[in-house]
């Protein structure tokens, strides 16, 4: 039986390790970052990594920073056959990873050279792309750099938000990397180099990003949402206060008021954008409020506005 540690934190990791365990690899121990403080309340919070490797009766470590742990020389004297990584979100030694008799493998989320980094699933909404997709990759020091053993693309749907987008390519990522591993096996030097001048980065989202800005189009405002969705939320500046959208729709009309301004607040909640566009806002949540479809919204906040106002600020 072919023995893994397998490396994983939010949900998309969670069909992977359980399609492991149930293809019958050896799963000697599940790597997932601590648990946290979630919410208002601030309960303490396993993974969902953790909760799957629980219920699946698995040994779970979880050092605060994997580099220099006592954990990561126990994870070495496994002595396992592959280390399997899906959004761990730490750096892994090179002691680590040359620990392996077979390979190192990640599931990433784009089509690599494209989107190296911690948020490639973000970026491709945010960006509007047309695709995106799994790479199954060997994990070398560099970030996101090493060769590449397999790749399946995903059409992006207008409807998709990341979080849609994260659900579909976990299931994708699972089922190439069942379908890989044996060949992986076989014969690790199987795998193809990556294009270094077509790399693309995409880079943990900032605070500053979560703004929407005024000199966006709405189509630029409406991927911004999108791909912000559902974490952390990207929000407009109402009022001084933020206003976070979760969802929106791009409008076919053109208009002549500033960008910032109230379109309209019967029946829709229509802002203006960069280049005469119009956004149409459809799921909003005030500042300490609860989420509100634009129908409740329009029958409080929402209907206290003038038409041609500006009310979004930069």
């Amino acid at each position: 039986m072919t023995s893994v540690i397998f490396m994983g934190t939010p949900d998309f990791g969670v069909p992977i390790l359980r399609a492991l365990v149930a293809d019958h690899y050896e799963v000697k121990a599940v790597v997932t970052q601590p648990d946290k403080k979630v919410g208002r309340k601030q309960k303490v919070t396993k993974t969902p990594v953790k909760i799957a490797a629980e219920e699946l009766g698995l040994p779970v470590v979880q050092p605060v920073k994997l580099s220099g742990s006592l954990e990561v020389d126990q994870l070495i004297a496994l002595h396992v056959d592959l280390i399997v990584t899906a959004a761990y979100g730490q750096f892994l030694p090179t002691k680590f990873l040359s620990s392996v008799k077979i390979a190192a493998v990640n599931v990433h989320g784009s089509l690599l050279p494209k989107y190296r980094g911690g948020a490639p699933i973000q970026y491709s909404l945010i960006n509007g792309d047309a695709e995106t997709g799994v790479t199954i990759m060997e994990m070398v020091k560099k970030m996101d750099a090493g060769d590449i053993y397999a790749q399946q693309a995903l059409k992006i749907e207008p409807e998709d938000t990341a979080g849609s987008v994260f659900a579909k390519l976990s299931l994708i990522g699972r089922d190439l990397l069942l379908k890989t591993l044996p060949q992986i096996i076989a014969d690790p030097s199987k795998k193809t180099p990556q294009d270094t001048s077509a790399v693309v980065f995409s880079p943990n989202i900032s605070k500053d990003q979560e703004q929407i800005k005024l000199d966006l189009t709405a189509t630029a405002a409406n991927n911004l949402i999108r791909g912000l969705n559902p974490d952390p939320g990207a929000y407009l500046l109402v009022d001084g206060k933020r206003m976070k959208v979760w969802r929106a729709q791009v409008s076919s009309e053109q208009t002549t008021l500033p960008a910032g301004s109230l379109v309209a607040n019967k029946g829709r909640f229509a802002i203006s954008f960069a280049n005469h566009t119009v956004l149409e806002l459809l799921e909003l949540q005030p500042a300490g409020k609860k989420r509100l479809d634009v129908k409740s919204f329009l029958n409080g906040q929402g209907s206290k506005y003038t038409v041609g106002e500006k009310i979004v600020a930069d």
